[in-house]
């Protein structure tokens, strides 16, 4: 009788075991998904874009529950400065990487150490040399370009001398942008002359515009400028408002931020090509949830590409590109 009684006993605390071994398994799951360490690299952490990047990569994590780290160089040239970054995320031993890659070559060794050690990378916004990343989210750059060129040749009305100002050498993202719209413009409107288009701008605001006030004061009679993106076009702004130009000569700029949009308000700024970097940092974050969680994802994403101008800022679309709201 004994004997029954302790194997009833026995049982029971078996029973209640497994049930609380049970619990904690699926506690343990929901704690390991939620505390996934993602780093989110940006080129840099200055620029109206990349504060749009972070909110996009902020909501995406807030949505699947995983962690964020986002950390950059602060200035865009500073390609020592990303690598160190990524090597110290490697040491720390992050779930995955979300990376916009300050140079397409010199990015490749730290991509590379990072998937050695089983770290997945997603690249987003500017393109990576090689295969050793999981999907490659972003802007058709190239036909940024192409969009900028075209809406240049129609408001010189095919023809006009005038400047491409390039950004800086080993950035995919602004070499496509310049290669689309030169081939559009050459292409496209062969009486379009080219007075510049190997200088380059460098990455901040003041670079630009010492570049830019230079080539006003060296090229007087142009009349169309190029930039292909937010610093290079802020910077060149500056310097068009301040030689008493802006308004005058046809300006095509890239990307927003309140002092650009200003600009194409007041008609200081005849075009600006927007990506949607909201989308990318979102979607950067969501692509690398998805892969660490086991699910299939997309080796490919465009994020959009638009042109806005005075006569279209306004639209719902192009306002909240121009001024997306980052307090979600």
């Amino acid at each position: 009788m004994k004997t029954k009684k302790n194997i009833a006993v026995l049982f029971l605390l078996f029973l209640f075991t497994m049930s609380c071994g049970s619990g904690d398994n699926k506690s343990l799951g929901a704690e390991t998904e939620s505390h996934l360490e993602i780093a989110v690299i940006p080129k840099g952490t200055t620029h109206e874009f990349w504060k749009s990047i972070h909110a996009g990569a902020q909501q995406a994590a807030s949505e699947t529950g995983v962690k964020i780290l986002w950390k950059g160089p602060q200035k865009e040239d500073d390609r020592a400065q990303q690598i160190t970054v990524v090597e110290d995320f490697i040491s720390r031993g992050v779930d995955g990487i979300v990376l916009a890659p300050l140079d397409d070559r010199a990015l490749m060794r730290p991509v590379r150490d990072a998937v050695r050690e089983k770290i997945p990378v997603v690249i987003i916004d500017s393109a990576l040399q090689g295969e050793d990343f999981i999907s490659f989210v972003a802007t058709d750059n190239y036909k940024g370009g192409v969009l900028a060129g075209r809406r240049m040749g129609e408001l010189l009305q095919g023809k006009g001398d005038i400047f491409m100002i390039r950004y800086q050498v080993g950035s995919a993202s602004t070499t496509k942008r310049e290669a689309g719209f030169l081939d559009t413009v050459n292409e496209e409107f062969p009486q379009i002359n080219f007075l510049v288009q190997d200088q380059y701008a460098g990455s901040t605001t003041e670079t630009a515009y010492q570049l830019a006030e230079n080539l006003l004061n060296r090229f007087p009679a142009v009349e169309g400028i190029f930039c292909p993106n937010e610093s290079s076009t802020f910077g060149s702004l500056r310097a068009l408002q301040e030689a008493g130009e802006a308004g005058k000569i046809i300006f095509i700029g890239f990307d927003s931020s309140p002092k650009l949009v200003q600009g194409l308000r007041d008609g200081h700024i005849q075009g600006l090509v927007l990506q949607d970097p909201v989308k990318m940092g979102y979607l950067g974050v969501r692509q690398m949830v998805l892969h660490l969680r086991g699910q299939p994802i997309t080796k490919r994403i465009d994020t959009g590409v638009y042109m806005a101008s005075k006569d279209n800022m306004e639209d719902s679309q192009m306002r909240s590109l121009l001024m997306p709201d980052l307090s979600k």
